[in-house]
């Protein structure tokens, strides 16, 4: 299968989960700037959001492994594949950087620290060490995210230097956290779906036509996922200032 072959499904569900994330940061800016009193750090959205960052993670695991069995065709050499995903995960790193530096110049305090994208570059990176285990990397990803439970409810703190880990200082807040354990796990699970959904690159299942046609919309969404991610927050923010006049930055 070519590699300029994509799988509508997964640009679809990507599709979904960029509408999930621009209502819920929606409802956050309405939330911080106190413009409207809904709560986002509790409750429903709350897991909304986790939902959100969820299924992101796990749809780029499943695209990694899609990835990874479409360059075994044409890069021969174990150290050609680990280039590959070293060059993309560090490009996908170096703009998550650029989120936290331009976050931090807007809010000052509880900026993005380690979000999304740094723990999709930092898994990708790290992605070649894990494609040789297909459907075990199930079992792995599972095991990050009983590790990252553990920090989390021992209520384990440490050096800001530990933060992408999953271990940070007790009064440590950020608007946007994801660190290694325990989303990371989420991507390796979504590897080894991948590997089991998409074995040698075809489909388990079969779409019939009007399901395809439903999808091309949110298909389009999800070929421009990451154009979206970058330029949403700045979008929502200044359609706020227009439409309310309040204040919505520092």
């Amino acid at each position: 299968m070519a590699g300029t072959v994509r799988y509508i499904e997964l640009d679809a569900a990507r599709g979904v989960a960029i509408l999930m994330m621009i209502l819920f940061h929606t409802l956050f800016d309405l939330s911080f700037f106190q413009l409207y009193p809904v709560n986002v750090a509790s409750g429903f959205w709350r897991y909304f959001a986790f939902a959100t960052a969820s299924l992101f993670l796990l749809i780029a695991g499943i695209s990694l492994s899609l990835s990874h069995a479409r360059a075994l065709h044409s890069i021969q050499t174990r150290a050609g594949i680990v280039i590959k995903y070293l060059k993309r995960g560090a490009f996908i790193f170096v703009l998550g950087l650029l989120v936290t530096l331009a976050t931090y110049l807007y809010l000052h305090e509880g900026f993005v620290i380690f979000g999304i994208l740094q723990v999709i570059g930092v898994s990708i990176m790290l992605s070649p060490l894990f494609f040789r285990f297909n459907e075990k990397n199930i079992l792995i990803g599972a095991v990050l995210i009983v590790i990252g439970m553990v920090f989390s409810f021992a209520s384990i703190d440490g050096p800001l230097w530990l933060v992408p880990v999953g271990i940070h200082p007790a009064d440590f807040w950020s608007v946007d956290y994801e660190p290694v354990f325990p989303w990371s796990g989420l991507v390796l699970i979504g590897m080894g779906l991948g590997s089991y959904i998409y074995k040698n690159e075809k489909r388990a299942f079969t779409l019939p036509d009007n399901v395809m046609r439903f999808f091309i919309p949110l298909s389009f969404l999800g070929r421009h996922s990451l154009l979206i991610y970058l330029v949403h927050q700045p979008a929502i923010l200044l359609i706020m200032q227009v439409l309310t006049g309040a204040r919505v930055y520092w």
